[in-house]
């Protein structure tokens, strides 16, 4: 049996969003070579992440750990906020530096990740361009779409397909840049979505995927549906509060409770900062007139 047949059934889970799946999935897998063990590591302790255990990770990854492992742990700390940015930042540099680093596909992804949170987009595709794997090159897809060149994410979407057409993170990536190119694009990423939810399990990130594209075709009630199936698969999903604002508004609803909630679960969501920075403006303004 390939590495892939073996953790498939992790690797698919972790990628729809199904987290505790991955982990649970993950428990009962034996037999495992040195190198299926630590990717099957990777994919849980990033499953970990993904729920916020982000202290189980640092205290579990000790310094003797490959580092493959390493690498994750620097993004539970700079994802859980035990170290800054800049930490963060020249621990990747020094990463894409070193040849033996430089040459771990997982390492390079966290690299990526790093540096696209931090907005540095170029690094990100420096660090993923190399496409070691299709999630590397699934990151590109993200990156590109971040900068507005949905011709460039299409172009990594096809070189995806040439590898693999049917895995399910191609599958997610031609949705993504089904939603930004528009038009008939979307209503086949509405397909993708479907088929990924009922092939193997709804959540909340394919919901919201499936309810972006109700909202760029206009089909709001529809939207607002398939937000609050995400938010009973997880009641503190940001996308799925920040999602829920924007369908309320348009539909007319009170959005209150669900901007409230986004503050207190993730203050860092763009959102939630925009909302702020307003409050904060409107703020001094009637300082000003008082």
């Amino acid at each position: 049996m390939s590495d892939r047949d073996i953790l498939f059934g992790v690797k698919n889970n972790f990628y729809i969003g199904a987290y505790n799946n991955a982990i649970n999935e993950a428990s009962d897998l034996e037999g495992l070579s040195d190198a299926e063990q630590t990717e099957k590591d990777v994919f849980v302790y990033r499953s970990y992440i993904a729920i916020g255990s982000h202290d189980l990770v640092i205290s579990e990854v000790t310094d003797s750990a490959p580092m493959a492992l390493q690498a994750v742990k620097l993004l539970a700390q700079y994802m859980g906020g035990r170290i800054g940015k800049d930490a963060a930042l020249e621990a990747v540099g020094g990463w894409m530096s070193d040849p033996i680093c430089n040459s771990n596909a997982h390492v390079l992804l966290v690299a990526g990740l790093v540096y696209a949170q931090e907005g540095n987009y170029v690094e990100a595709l420096k660090a993923c361009h190399g496409g070691q794997s299709l999630e590397m090159l699934a990151l590109c897809v993200q990156v590109y779409l971040k900068m507005d060149r949905p011709d460039k994410a299409e172009q990594q979407v096809k070189a995806m397909s040439a590898i693999d057409d049917d895995a399910t993170v191609t599958q997610l990536a031609t949705a993504w840049v089904g939603v930004a190119l528009g038009g008939g694009k979307v209503q086949e990423a509405s397909y993708i979505y479907q088929e990924l939810g009922d092939k193997f399990s709804w959540t909340a990130p394919l919901h919201n995927g499936l309810a972006v594209c109700h909202m760029k075709m206009g089909e709001w009630e529809d939207a607002e549906r398939d937000l609050l199936e995400a938010l009973g698969k997880d009641a503190k999903d940001p996308d799925s509060l920040a999602n829920l604002v924007t369908v309320g508004l348009h539909l007319g609803k009170n959005t209150a409770r669900y901007a409230s909630q986004l503050k207190v679960v993730a203050p860092q969501h763009p959102m939630a900062q925009r909302a702020a920075a307003g409050e904060e403006l409107f703020d001094r303004a009637a300082a000003a007139m008082a």
